[in-house]
Formats: structure tokens, C-alpha cells, sequence
């Protein structure tokens, strides 16, 4: 994809546990190892050898917006400008992390500055985002779609964004709880589609399962049928399991039980199950394979390497173009676990 990157990164910051959640990066490997299926680790080197640093730019119109951090620093992003054919084209990659209370003022002083600097002159723009990102990404679909002229090319992606309301193994809902107290905290329900929040809960509205149908623009999915944060901390986090019996399932998915990996093959049926009603739009793209990953866009060896994950014998980047570039309808859905023999799963070295 000749897409110019820009990266627009509010606040960054690597993985701990709070609260009995996991919060990390998938792209920081410092506790994280990815293997292919015959059991060897890619490593950072082979993720990293290649990687571009872009400097940080602030905002400094946000402060006199009310658009500040937490500590009341101003707000950033990282750009990298394109060049010869793809000088206009733009791609937003959202990254998110911890508690935001100013996210929306902060998106709409980025999206302000970014076009003054050129973005208003797009040909073709991609807003993407991994993780809390790729959630972002659904719901800020529209309005960055509504930046531009409608005979502009504007499309979404949202990489492991696709958080599901389910069942953990204690028969509780960890994600709803969570998502409950920060829809509440941070005051979100005016910033949710009306659409949903006309018929549902609010907490409902921040779980893209009950919003991905309604979202008017062109969206891709792409998320692994196994997604590592959800079984880190949405299914089986500590405090659903105080006596550790998933401890070794969730760091690493060779040592699951086989009632655990029925558990596990449950959740992927959720995950098809969610998905369903959306890949029937034309107009939307989707890649669900069964791997145990997060974030698999921001990594070189899963995005477009020579052994990269593949779903009917197609990359992830190359299902992204062909959806976005209209050469292609893209609808891959993996068949279940064990089968996918290209994954690169996340094992966790975390004690």
C-alpha cells in the first residue's frame, strides 16, 4: 500500500499489571516472544532491524483548546511525510494507553493541526489503530470520514480492536466491569454513536460488537480468533482465577488443557458470531485468523514478511490493499486452531 504513515501517538507507555488487567504493548517485546508453529522465536531483532524513528511533534495550538494530557502536558504525534506519488496519501495510526480524559479534545486538535499541515489536501486516507487504537478507530470511523469530500477514498481499519462483552472463566464479565467504569469515570456516553446508545447501555455502546454494523464508512476487521489481551486479561485474568489454573494457559497456549482450549474455541465462535452481520456489507473488509496474537499490523514479520500470517494463502497487507484499493473482496475467516500452520503466536515470559 503506497499510503503516506503518519503516527499519531497521544501517550505510549509499556506493559504492568493494574488492577489485575494486563496493559501492554504488543509491539515492546521485552517480556514477549513470538513463535512460528515449528516452535522457534522470531525475536525483536527480526521486528526491529528495520525500524524508522520519527520525532515527536506537539500540538501547541491544544492547550488554549482544553486538549492536554493528564498532567497537563500538551499532546503529540509522530509524522512521517510522504513523497512522490504518495505526497497526499494519509494514514492516521491511532496507538492508546492507560486512562485519556481528554481523548476527544485530543483527537480533534490532531486531526485540526494534521490538516493544516497538508492532510486537507488528500487524495486517499486510511484511519488504523492497534488494540485500544483499532477500538478508536471504529468509533472515530465516521467523523474522520467527514473531514474530507466525499469523492476522496476513506477508509478504516481497526487492528485488534474488536473487544467482545464475554463470559470469563469464572462465569463473571471482567471486560463489561472494566468498560463499565471507564465509560462512567471518563463521562463517554455523549461521545458514543446515538444510533446505539438509543437502544442500548452505554457500557453496550463501547463494545464494537454492538456498533460495527452501524458505522457508515468503509471498515476492516482484523483480529485473531485467539486475541492474547482478551484471554490475558478479559477471559482469564488473575482475578477470575485465584488459584492459578489458567496461570500456564494464558502465557502460553502449548500448555492449555484441552478443556481450556474448548473454553478458548468457545471464544473464537463469539468472535464469528460478532463479526457475522458485518462482513455481509460489501463494503467491508475482514481477516479473522486463529492465532494466539495482538496488534498485527505493527509488526514486520506479521504484516508483510516472506513468512508472514496467511489466510487462504494471502498476508495480512495484501488483504488490506485489495480491500482498500477495491481489487478485491476480502471475507477470510481461519479455520480453527490448530489448523493454521503460518501464525506467530505471543508466548509470555512474565512469571
Amino acid at each position: 500500500m503506497r499510503l503516506f504513515w503518519v503516527g499519531f501517538v497521544v501517550v505510549l507507555v509499556y506493559g504492568k499489571w493494574v488492577d489485575g488487567f494486563l496493559e501492554f504493548n504488543e509491539t515492546e517485546l521485552s517480556y514477549i516472544e513470538s513463535y512460528g508453529h515449528d516452535g522457534s522465536p522470531y525475536g525483536s531483532s527480526k521486528v526491529y532491524s528495520n525500524a524508522v524513528m520519527v520525532g515527536l511533534t506537539l500540538i501547541q495550538s491544544a492547550a488554549a483548546k482544553g486538549a492536554v494530557c493528564l498532567d497537563g502536558t500538551l499532546p503529540g504525534y509522530h509524522l512521517h511525510r510522504g513523497y512522490g506519488s504518495g505526497a497526499n496519501s494519509w494514514l492516521i495510526q491511532l496507538e492508546a494507553a492507560q486512562l485519556q480524559f481528554r481523548g476527544e479534545r485530543i483527537w480533534f486538535a490532531a486531526m485540526e493541526d494534521l490538516m493544516m499541515k497538508g492532510m486537507r489536501h488528500a487524495n486517499q486516507a486510511l484511519l488504523s489503530g492497534c488494540s485500544a487504537g483499532g477500538l478508536a478507530a471504529i468509533l472515530h470511523c465516521d467523523k474522520f470520514k467527514d473531514l474530507f469530500p466525499r469523492t476522496i477514498r476513506v477508509k478504516c481499519l481497526s487492528d485488534a480492536g474488536l473487544f467482545l462483552d464475554a463470559v470469563d472463566v469464572a462465569g463473571g464479565r471482567t471486560l463489561r466491569n472494566l468498560y463499565s467504569g471507564v465509560v462512567g469515570i471518563q463521562g463517554v456516553k455523549h461521545n458514543l454513536p446515538r444510533i446505539c446508545t438509543n437502544r442500548l447501555d452505554p457500557t453496550s455502546c463501547f463494545f464494537p460488537q454492538n456498533i460495527i454494523s452501524q458505522v457508515k464508512t468503509p471498515l476492516f476487521i482484523l483480529n485473531a480468533a485467539y486475541d492474547s489481551w482478551q484471554i490475558q486479561s478479559s477471559l482469564a485474568p488473575p482475578s477470575a482465577d485465584p488459584h492459578g489454573y489458567w496461570h500456564d494457559c494464558r502465557l502460553n497456549h502449548a500448555k492449555c488443557s484441552p478443556s481450556q482450549i474448548s473454553f478458548l474455541q468457545s471464544f473464537r465462535n463469539q468472535v464469528l458470531n460478532a463479526v457475522r452481520g458485518f462482513s455481509m456489507s460489501k463494503q467491508n473488509g475482514l481477516f479473522i485468523n486463529s492465532c494466539f496474537a495482538h496488534c498485527q499490523t505493527e509488526r514486520q514479520d506479521t504484516w508483510f514478511a516472506d513468512d508472514s500470517p496467511v489466510v487462504g494463502n494471502k498476508a495480512i497487507a495484501i488483504a488490506v490493499g485489495d480491500w482498500y484499493f477495491n481489487r478485491a473482496a476480502v471475507k477470510a475467516t481461519d479455520c480453527p486452531y490448530p489448523c493454521d500452520k503460518s501464525c506467530h503466536n505471543l508466548v509470555f515470559q512474565r512469571a
